[in-house]
């Protein structure tokens, strides 16, 4: 393996590893905002339990329009 093809093999690995890099921080960035929607969701899923107002009928429970 001569001088050129090794230079050319290091350019390679450097494009790839600049590639794989932009994509973990692309990752990072979805994970950081799917995260702050979840909370956001969990939080208002709270409220809406601690105001009663769960809006799911279970089994043979009654509607509370009844």
């Amino acid at each position: 393996m001569d001088r050129t093809d090794l230079e050319e093999k290091i350019a390679h690995l450097m494009r790839t590893t600049d590639d794989l890099s932009d994509t973990v921080a692309a990752q990072a960035r979805e994970i950081e905002r799917l995260t702050a929607r979840v909370e956001r969701l969990m939080q208002r899923e709270a409220e809406r339990e601690a105001e009663g107002s769960g809006g799911i009928v279970l089994g043979d429970e009654r509607p509370p329009h009844y």
